[in-house]
């Protein structure tokens, strides 16, 4: 493990933990950087400690009490509560029982637009940087970093207090927590750039939070259909990747190398969402991966199914990534054709798996050149090695 692993898996906990001691964000995410630049410091020649987490909390906490001493001799009022706060500590509270699920919640404050909730609370907790934060959002990474530092401006400005949520507020802001851990399993399964193609540490994550979250709100079937689509999606991760680390196609998979404990939990919670009867954008998304997981073969896909649920997600979310998945659905049930007129009309030109998809489509139709450069344009749009290595194979062989 290095210091880069450990700000990766680290740095939103040692922020929930320091707010929660303190009562202050910005104070939190401060001295936990300075913390991480303690470690830049001292690690390389004193060695990794026992507990890199532990030791990165407690010198955060320290250099933070430090600091308010400082301002609270100055007769700095905020200075002197926050002290006090963190001299009580009072410990887990509310009806939250994880750190960085209830600061998750606290972050997702109302007042904020739902995209600006999402986008700082991923930056804040969700262990994703700016420019992993703008792939998500399909934006660039500029755009990205001024929405990032407007919403926290707002937040100073409008003097909004990260109180932890009491049970009666938790629906209102479960909306915008929930996409919060579906964009960090999103990161986890296809990293936006890198070496691997997937980044274990936060699907992990993201599946522990959805735990946590389906044992808080049973009643809600979002967050059900929520984790049983990271069930069954995480459960192809063996056959995701050759024994090279190159990446397979979900038709070119091996089945038996899949997670059948796994999927059977995924298939379970599906069922459940479905007595349930109020269906919702991750439940259908859950119900499609069940689809696939159904099927002992490739050629036995039901496609004609997963196309009607994609109807339904793109009544519900209509969205050209959405539809941009219908039309490879699309494509299985009435050819290439068909699924590449619908990718045409799709304005995503900054999405590689846009040009990735087209290119397959032109493949197939036997548009060979059109298909090379579709494949480049691809190629162009990630950072993820694996992925560009399997583009530049899909493009040799077009």
């Amino acid at each position: 493990m290095d210091i880069e692993q450990v700000f990766r898996e680290e740095y939103g906990r040692a922020v929930a933990v320091l707010t929660r001691v303190f009562g202050d964000l910005d104070l939190a995410e401060e001295a936990v950087q300075e913390a991480f630049a303690a470690a830049v410091r001292r690690w390389p020649a004193d060695g990794m400690p026992p507990s890199p987490a532990g030791w990165i909390i407690t010198t955060a906490r320290r250099r933070a009490i430090d600091r308010l001493r400082r301002e609270a001799s100055r007769d700095d009022r905020h200075a002197q509560a926050a002290l006090l706060h963190a001299q009580d500590d009072p410990g887990e509270q509310g009806p939250i029982p994880d750190d960085r699920l209830r600061l998750m919640f606290t972050c997702c404050h109302p007042a904020l637009a739902m995209p600006a909730r999402v986008a700082l609370t991923l930056r804040l907790l969700g262990g994703l940087s700016t420019a992993e934060i703008a792939r998500a959002f399909l934006v660039p990474e500029a755009t990205m970093a001024q929405r990032l530092v407007r919403a926290k401006a707002k937040i100073r400005q409008a003097r909004i207090p990260y109180r932890v949520p009491g049970q009666a507020d938790l629906p209102e802001r479960l909306r915008a927590v929930l996409a919060v851990v579906y964009l960090i399993f999103n990161e986890g399964y296809a990293a936006s750039a890198g070496e691997r193609l997937v980044r274990e540490e936060l699907c992990a994550e993201a599946i522990r939070l959805g735990r946590l979250l389906a044992e808080l709100m049973p009643g809600e079937p979002e967050v059900t259909g929520l984790l049983a689509l990271m069930l069954l999606q995480h459960s192809r991760r063996a056959a995701r990747t050759d024994h090279h680390g190159r990446l397979v196609r979900l038709a070119e998979q091996d089945r038996g190398r899949w997670d059948r404990e796994m999927i059977a939990e995924g298939q379970q919670l599906v069922r459940r969402c479905l007595r349930l009867g109020r269906p919702g954008p991750y439940q259908i998304q859950a119900a499609i991966a069940a689809v696939h997981s159904d099927a002992a073969r490739a050629a036995d896909t039901d496609w004609g199914q997963i196309l009607q649920l994609y109807d339904q997600l793109l009544a519900l979310t209509p969205t050209p990534v959405v539809a941009l998945h219908r039309a490879v659905a699309l494509a299985e049930v009435h050819g290439p054709q068909a699924g590449l007129e619908a990718v045409e009309e799709l304005d995503l030109d900054g999405y590689h798996l846009f040009h990735a998809v087209r290119a397959d489509l032109l493949r197939r139709l036997g548009r060979t050149a059109e298909a090379t450069c579709a494949y480049q344009a691809a190629l162009e749009r990630t950072g993820n090695a694996a992925e560009q290595d399997f583009l530049r194979r899909a493009a040799a062989q077009a």
